[in-house]
Formats: structure tokens, C-alpha cells, sequence
């Protein structure tokens, strides 16, 4: 099976020695995205349902380029600097994401000022 690097001008340019994403088979995995618009780099909300609605349709872009959409995730790991934050987040990814939704992990950490989420994506395709 070929490795395939996954780009798309419509998700923000890596600023890290790393891919928007990688496909080898059917596995598709998306790097961590950030609440960046894709069009201007500016950082998109100072609330964490506004950044994650960003990173969610950043995913989204990267999965597109990739042949996939959010239905073949089967992973979404999600990175939050501060636990008091985690029912806002629950609700915009819920609305954005939908059900049936995938397995998730949730990390605390910190992310430079004024980001707040992260979130990177494992799908898999039917091909």
C-alpha cells in the first residue's frame, strides 16, 4: 500500500515539519488542527464552542481532500487547555459532529495563548 500525503488550501498550513494529513490503504489520519482560518491565519473566536466549530470544519477540509467525510471517522481525539471548558465543548462538537458519533478521547493541555482546542481525526474508508 502507497502512503499518501493529504493536503488541501482549504485547512491552514502546517507551521510544523508534519502532513494535514496522511492515507495509506483505507486509514486516513488527520494532524491536530487548530482554530486557524485557513484564508487568513487569524484565529477564529475567543470562545471554545467558536474555536472548536473552526477546528471541526479545518478537520473537514482535510478529510475531503482525502476522499472522506466526517461519517468515516471512527476517532477523534480532542485537546482542551482547561476542564471547566468541557460542556461547551461537548455541545458545539455534538451540533457540529452529530450522531452517530465517533470514539473520543479527551487530553487536557496547554496550546499557546489564546487557543484553546485541538482536535486530530482517524477515519476509515470503504475503499
Amino acid at each position: 500500500m502507497t502512503r499518501s500525503v493529504i493536503t488541501t488550501d482549504n485547512a491552514p498550513s502546517p507551521s510544523a515539519p508534519l502532513s494535514q494529513g496522511i492515507r495509506k490503504g483505507p486509514v486516513l489520519q488527520i494532524s491536530g488542527q487548530l482554530p486557524f482560518d485557513p484564508y487568513t491565519g487569524a484565529v477564529v473566536g475567543t470562545t471554545v464552542a467558536e474555536q472548536t466549530a473552526q477546528v471541526l470544519r479545518n478537520v473537514t477540509a482535510v478529510l475531503e481532500a482525502g476522499g472522506a467525510g466526517l461519517e468515516d471517522v471512527v476517532m477523534l481525539r480532542v485537546y482542551l487547555t482547561d476542564p471547566a471548558h468541557l460542556p461547551e465543548l461537548n455541545e458545539a462538537y455534538a451540533t457540529a459532529v452529530g450522531e452517530p458519533f465517533p470514539a473520543r478521547t479527551t487530553v487536557y493541555m496547554q496550546l499557546p495563548p489564546g487557543l484553546l482546542v485541538e482536535i486530530d481525526a482517524l477515519a476509515v474508508l470503504d475503499d
